[in-house]
């Protein structure tokens, strides 16, 4: 009787061992992969409803996390699913806590950063193996805009697509399972296509008024590849009256133009993989004292901004910078809460 006592205690003890080790132990990696014009996200098609995130407080000129709960808090509530980081963030708390909120990350390296993760030092490789199974990634995206900077690269920008490709490679080697993307300056022109075919997807960011669909439009005619906006929006400063809206700080102008871009995005989802707007909070670093909210500031591309062709690149958000939502908030939301991929027929 003792003996049967005995082995029924330790099967009993066997059994709370193997069911709180396969409790604490971590949850499979998410399998990311493209399938025709997709991204797909463990077989099922994943539509990127993002924002791009570079938090940085009142008075400061560098990127903190010091509001995250806060920020990923409202980032639910819009639905947003998906968050571009413009540079890696080497903090597994942070991290931790975006894949806890559901949310996907877009990790972007860039070519020079002081050696910190960059493309010309090589380190982000070191990134990319410190974190590639990390359930929050989604994507790794190199550069920003470069195809607009021919002079940072020797004045030829041939250099620096010739650098993409290879990093491309290199992360293809080291990581098979996320994408390899870009955020290209708008449409990228011929030499950028037949330079980079290891990409696996591109990311344009896209400013033509509030019509991003002319760039889907000519996509499909020189690409089969999956393509996203890595950036469209507008701001909520009208430099002049325009369209309607009047000078100044004008909210409505903003949620107007974002429900319009998003709109044309989300009716043509059978091309695009996805949008992340521009940006989630207000930037008082961008144009001047970070103390205050100033006027100004300029940008590549900017003559598509809507509604008044000037970028204001301190009201970019979509909350301001204590973190009240601006009128394009619920826009976004209300779009973004009630769209969903799986519901759309592939050729919709």
């Amino acid at each position: 009787m003792k003996l049967w006592n005995l082995i029924g205690l330790n099967a009993f003890l066997m059994l709370v061992f193997f069911t709180l080790y396969f409790a604490m132990a971590p949850s499979p990696l998410d399998l990311v992969k493209i399938s025709g014009n997709r991204i797909v996200v463990n077989d099922s098609p994943y539509f990127i409803k993002g924002v791009c995130y570079h938090p940085v407080s009142k008075g400061d000129t560098k990127r903190s996390f010091d509001f995250l709960d806060k920020d990923l808090a409202l980032m639910r509530e819009a639905g947003i699913n998906t968050i571009r980081l413009y540079e890696p963030v080497d903090d597994i708390a942070v991290l931790d806590k975006i894949e806890a909120a559901g949310i996907k990350l877009i990790i972007g390296f860039g070519y020079n950063q002081n050696g910190v993760f960059d493309i010309a030092s090589g380190s982000y490789i070191d990134y990319i193996k410190k974190y590639k199974s990390h359930k929050a990634i989604l994507i790794w995206e190199l550069g920003n805009e470069y195809n607009y900077h021919p002079e940072w690269f020797d004045g030829d920008v041939k250099n620096w697509y010739t650098a993409l490709n290879t990093a491309t490679h290199l992360i293809h080697l080291e990581d098979p399972n996320h994408p390899v993307s870009t955020a290209h300056g708008d449409i990228p022109e011929t030499q950028a296509l037949a330079l980079n075919p290891n990409l696996d997807l591109w990311g344009l960011n896209v400013y033509r008024w509030d019509k991003p669909q002319s760039a889907l439009k000519k996509w499909k005619q020189i690409s089969s590849k999956p393509v996203y906006f890595s950036e469209v929006g507008a701001d909520s400063y009208m430099k002049i009256s325009k369209a309607g809206f009047e000078q100044g700080e004008n909210q409505k102008a903003q949620a107007t133009a974002n429900a319009n871009i998003i709109d044309a995005v989300l009716s043509h989802s059978h091309i695009a993989s996805g949008l992340l707007v521009f940006s989630f909070t207000d930037g008082l670093w961008k144009a001047g004292n970070p103390d205050k909210q100033d006027v100004g500031g300029s940008a590549p591309n900017s003559s598509g901004v809507p509604y008044d062709g000037a970028p204001n690149e301190e009201y970019w958000g979509i909350v301001d910078i204590k973190r009240n939502k601006k009128q394009t908030f619920n826009a976004i939301k209300d779009r973004f809460i009630n769209f969903s991929i799986n519901n759309k027929k592939p050729q919709e």
